[in-house]
């Protein structure tokens, strides 16, 4: 059954890793997909391959969710495209690197901001009438266990990412007669950013792993995706407000790692 029939779907970052997943996993469900992704090559590339292995329609619109008019003009081409935008998934994150607190500055956690909170904030409030108009809506926000278990070193992506959990909330809370949902995930996957984590400090890794019941990180596609596709669908109609942590078990040991980093 395909639960998503004829939806249309916003999926920020959907030219790899989770959000690939979740574009995938939705048109697999039925959804229509306009894929927003600054990397051209990567969300040609996923739009075309969703249409041509799903049978759906799929758009890719080159989106810097750091730049306000493109993530609004994203969610406009959405509703001229399909006629509707009934899911959206902020899921796009770019930039910070692992740095003492003492040594971040004022440009990382504006950026960290900017491409973390206000592009999600941008993309919310151009759906909302959209949402509202139909009486439907899904918003589902891609945050952390870094930010919830406040990871060291990278202050920019924990603040951005619990300042996205407390917007999402807000929305459930304000928008719910509506009939909009909106729901948190705070997912544990094996996506590039991890991988390249992985090959650098394996250690670390290895740590984090131990500390995780199920033993492994999430496959995007199969163990991640699975949980958004039922947040966007009808069978949620009674789910807002939440966070969903999609990450086998990891936060309950709080699972957190300490890289050495020097003085």
């Amino acid at each position: 059954m395909q639960r998503l029939k004829g939806r249309a779907a916003i999926v920020t970052g959907a030219g790899q890793g989770i959000g690939r997943g979740i574009a995938r996993r939705f048109a697999r469900e039925g959804a229509n997909l306009l894929v927003a992704e600054i990397d051209e090559r990567s969300g040609r590339a996923c739009a075309l391959e969703l249409a041509a292995e799903f049978g759906v329609r799929a758009l890719f619109v080159p989106t810097d969710v750091g730049v306000r008019e493109q993530v609004i003009g994203a969610v406009e081409r959405t509703v001229a495209e399909f006629g509707s935008v009934d899911i959206l998934v902020n899921n796009a994150w770019g930039g910070g690197g692992v740095k003492r607190l003492e040594y971040k500055t004022e440009e990382d956690l504006e950026h960290g901001w900017r491409v973390g909170l206000m592009s999600s904030f941008w993309a919310m409030q151009a759906a909302f009438a959209h949402m509202r108009a139909a009486g439907w809506g899904r918003i589902i926000s891609v945050c952390s266990l870094n930010g919830v278990n406040a990871h060291m070193y990278t202050a920019d992506y924990n603040a951005a990412k619990e300042a996205l959990r407390a917007l999402t909330r807000t929305a459930a809370r304000e928008w719910g007669r509506h009939g909009i949902c909106a729901n948190v995930i705070c997912p544990a996957a094996a996506t590039v950013a991890y991988e390249a984590f992985r090959r650098a400090s394996p250690e670390n890794a290895a740590k984090l792993l131990e500390q995780n019941p199920l033993g492994r990180m999430g496959d995007p596609e199969t163990d991640i995706a699975p949980v958004v596709a039922f947040l966007a669908s009808d069978d949620a109609r009674y789910v807002t407000g939440n966070t969903l942590f999609v990450d086998g078990g990891g936060h309950i040991n709080g699972v957190s790692w300490a890289p050495t980093l020097p003085d």
